[in-house]
């Protein structure tokens, strides 16, 4: 018996978007059916899950780590065709580029890698008012702003390390469950149809912006703190996580063209045409995800900032990284006595210099990332170690509160 498949477009037209700047309008026309797509393969599966139940949630999670072919018995339709799809590895994908992992985010140091690119790539999802309400919604009865970004770094961290996206490792099976949490928010969100706003909530749209959060936007928020890369690296970043997107079963018109930075900010642009501006609950949520990331950091040992000085540093990345979305989203500026961004970055500049002096040091700094302990072990275990000399410059920025945290 198969599963009812549930309904991936809309019962009418979208209404209420109306195409920025015209070198976009045509763009908008052609990704407008994305507005209502969702992800059918992944919304059977949940149809199926909740048919089947126990069964079938078992064929998932061993077909998900030891493969189709391990199964004993036969799985329920929807589940055997999304992990045919997921072990069928494009054409286009290089094996060894799998093996050795997505290097250019390994480059980076962990600590800068969590606040920065966790913490943005969060908020660039939230200011979807879509995901920001089925967030919400998820988080009625307990806030768990501390929990999403615990989440995000060990998926990250699971993704990027190297072998992660092989058929069965941590970062393949993480990649496919987050695919499946989409959808399972995209079946709940239905509920709501009417209220939310203009589109399928947590459609393609939604998933797009979410992948441009850990690549675009990402990145936008270490540039701010000093920490660029190439554009070989650009290239072997997108390259990377074109494969991520495929996994987390993204529309490839979406991101088979987008090969560097450049053609993410043109994603970036038709999904802001697209997409209905930041709410009061995108508003919320983002004030919560940045009181909890400075919170967890200022708590971290060894950190020579306090939670204000934190939540400052953060404010000053994010209006960096994401522009006028920034002001939409209510983050605040910050006046320029009181902003520590330039100081870290030229602090991060000099030492990502030497960090990637040689093949050597680069090759350590990787191994640092992958062997180091993140998320999935401490609460956002992240701290500041750039020595006395940031800690007195603190200390004059906010007299009497840069001593470091219990």
């Amino acid at each position: 018996m198969s599963a009812k498949r549930i309904p991936h477009t809309a019962p009418g037209p979208a209404v209420g978007l109306v195409p920025g700047p015209t070198r976009h309008r045509v763009d908008v026309e052609c990704a407008a059916p994305l507005l209502t797509a969702g992800d059918p393969l992944a919304d059977a599966v949940i149809a199926e899950l909740d048919l089947h139940g126990a069964k079938a949630r078992q064929a998932l999670d061993t077909g998900l780590r030891k493969g189709l072919a391990a199964l004993d018995e036969r799985p329920p339709e929807a589940v055997a065709a999304l992990l045919r799809q997921t072990e069928t590895t494009p054409s286009w994908v290089d094996p060894l580029m799998l093996h050795r992992g997505d290097v250019v985010s390994l480059s980076v140091p962990p600590l800068w890698f969590a606040i920065c690119s966790i913490t943005s790539a969060l908020v660039h999802a939230y200011a979807s008012p879509a995901i920001a309400r089925a967030v919400a919604a998820a988080d009625r009865h307990a806030p768990t702003a501390s929990r999403h970004l615990v989440q995000a770094g060990v998926w990250a961290r699971q993704t990027i390390r190297p072998g992660g996206l092989l058929r069965g490792g941590p970062g393949y099976v993480a990649t496919v469950e987050a695919r499946l949490h989409h959808a399972r928010m995209r079946t709940t969100s239905l509920a709501h149809w009417n209220s939310g706003a203009p589109g399928l909530p947590v459609g393609q749209l939604d998933m797009a912006r979410t992948w441009l959060g850990f690549t675009l936007v990402a990145f936008q928020a270490l540039a701010a703190v000093g920490v660029e890369i190439t554009d070989e690296e650009e290239r072997h970043l997108y390259r990377y996580w074109s494969y991520v997107a495929h996994l987390l079963g993204l529309d490839e018109r979406l991101y088979q063209d987008v090969v560097d930075h450049a053609g993410a900010r043109r994603l970036q642009d038709l999904l802001n045409d697209l997409t209905a501006a930041p709410d009061a609950a995108s508003r919320t949520a983002t004030a919560a995800v940045i009181a909890a990331q400075a919170h967890a950091t200022s708590h971290a040992p060894g950190t020579v900032l306090s939670e204000g000085q934190l939540r400052d540093l953060l404010h000053s990345v994010l209006r960096r990284s994401l522009g006028q979305t920034a002001d939409r989203l209510g983050v605040p500026d910050i006046p320029a006595g009181d902003d520590l961004t330039p100081l870290v970055s030229t602090v991060n500049r000099q030492s990502r210099f030497w960090q990637t002096f040689s093949p050597a040091s680069a090759q350590a700094a990787r191994r640092q990332a992958v062997d180091e302990p993140g998320p999935g072990h401490e609460p956002i275990a992240v701290v500041l170690p750039l020595g006395a000399a940031f800690q007195r410059r603190a200390e004059v920025r906010h007299p009497g509160s840069g001593s470091p945290a219990a």
